[in-house]
């Protein structure tokens, strides 16, 4: 009988070394400077007390608790516990961390879809009132998040041509709160000048 979270275990069986696998741990630690590839398969490896070689596949939506009360400071986030994979996963979490090592980020967020990202991120910067600079040539979806969805919240997209910094230029002299293009562009293939029209954003 499993339960999801030891493995092959059976009732009597001895636990492993020091092993809550349903508790956060901390990722393993890498040598100063590993390499990208390294990154790419160790990056954010976080071992369950039986030490699997690769990353294990947490497949539970749900975590437990040794007492009633961890579980109120675990749902306060007073201590760094698992509650709800819709929230948080060891899965996710590795990944996670795998992708802020390759990308050099202080943090990094997973969602379930593309879109879903777009959205999430535009969000959180934005609220009513303010102001966002975009490309026109976008994928269908993310057009519709900049032109239909947040102007429901008061955030006004004004569209550009993406390879022309002069109409980037215009468009970013009024104060701005973000600026989101595509390069290259789904499905037309614009390229934007990534460093030109960052430079723009960062001054207006």
């Amino acid at each position: 009988m499993t339960d999801g979270t030891t493995g092959g275990a059976r009732p009597g069986d001895a636990a492993p070394h020091d092993a809550r696998p349903h508790d956060a741990r901390p990722h393993d630690a890498l040598p100063e400077g590993a390499r990208p590839r390294t990154l790419a398969v160790r990056g954010g490896l976080a071992r369950s007390g039986f030490d699997e070689t690769a990353e294990a596949l947490y497949l539970t939506s749900g975590f437990v608790y040794g007492s009633a009360a961890q579980a109120e400071a675990a749902f306060a986030d007073e201590v760094d516990h698992f509650i709800y994979s819709r929230y948080g996963n060891p899965t996710v979490a590795v990944f996670e961390e795998r992708m802020r090592l390759l990308e050099g980020a202080e943090a990094c967020f997973a969602t379930a879809s593309g879109m879903s990202a777009v959205f999430t991120a535009m969000a959180a910067l934005c609220g009513a009132g303010d102001r966002v600079v975009a490309s026109r040539a976008l994928f269908g979806s993310c057009f519709v998040i900049l032109d239909e969805i947040l102007p429901r919240w008061g955030v006004e997209t004004v569209f550009v041509d993406g390879a022309d910094l002069d109409q980037w230029r215009e468009a970013l002299a009024t104060p701005t709160t973000a600026v989101f293009f595509e390069t290259p562009s789904n499905p037309m293939q614009e390229l934007v000048d990534i460093a030109a029209v960052s430079d723009l954003a960062h001054a207006a």
